[in-house]
């Protein structure tokens, strides 16, 4: 899936006027992580991990 199809969300932290933000895109088997300084751009780098991983390390950034 290209990350242009993606379903991208800003952190509810996140201001209205941008800037160094973290996005998050869900399916199914995948969570894609992207800095939002560069969404614009569809080519920049995006990060790919399991959703296991990922609830890894929600449970360790909320502590």
């Amino acid at each position: 899936m290209s990350t242009e199809a993606l379903q991208w969300s800003k952190s509810s932290y996140s201001g209205s006027e941008g800037g160094a933000c973290l996005e998050v895109a869900v399916t199914p088997h995948t969570i894609h992580v992207r800095d939002s300084k560069t969404a614009p751009d569809h080519h920049a780098p995006t990060l790919h991990i399991t959703p296991a991983t990922w609830t890894d390390f929600l449970a360790y950034a909320v502590k």
